[in-house]
């Protein structure tokens, strides 16, 4: 939490979009810094609970749209950054989720994605609704640069201490 909220202090980014967004806890902390941040989920529940809290935080640029990961309701060419958190093992399809992400970035625009490295804990598509258990380092580096995607960095980040020992997977690359 300390190392993101330097981050955000070098932050730079006008539009960012927080695709998979939830309650939005990553989209509130982006919208301290960029000046308008769009926020995607595919719950009507969690974008009424995403616009309640950005009014009740004061925050005017947070914008909520309910869309999915797969076909997000932003113009192409329009965003900035976009952030895959903990999203892109519920898609369907990933790389179409990753062609969209490419889709909708500003020449020069940025992806950041964590998520679930990959495991073998099945029970996860029962309690989670997870559509995929992780993705391997070389995968989710194949799929971005088949969206479209240049330079193509990817990295271990964490691991959970308790069982079933999650680990983290952070991708960065440019379009």
């Amino acid at each position: 939490k300390a190392l993101a909220e330097g981050l955000l202090k070098v932050f730079n980014f006008k539009v960012v979009a927080d695709l998979g967004a939830g309650e939005g806890t990553l989209s509130q902390l982006l919208a301290q810094r960029a000046q308008h941040v769009i926020a995607v989920d595919h719950s009507r529940k969690m974008v009424d609970f995403g616009k309640k809290l950005a009014e009740e935080h004061g925050l005017p640029n947070l914008e909520y749209r309910l869309g999915d990961i797969e076909a997000p309701p932003i113009d192409d060419c329009s965003v900035d950054l976009a952030f895959l958190s903990q999203a892109l093992h519920h898609a369907t399809d990933p790389g179409k989720a990753l062609r969209e992400a490419h889709r909708i970035l500003n020449p020069g625009g940025r992806l950041v994605i964590l998520d679930l490295l990959q495991h073998s804990f099945d029970k996860a598509r029962e309690l989670y609704a997870d559509t995929h258990l992780g993705f391997a380092e070389v995968e989710i580096a194949d799929l971005l640069e088949s969206a479209g995607f240049l330079n193509v960095e990817t990295a271990i980040v964490d691991r959970e201490d308790s069982p079933p020992h999650f680990q983290t997977l952070l991708a960065v690359a440019g379009k």
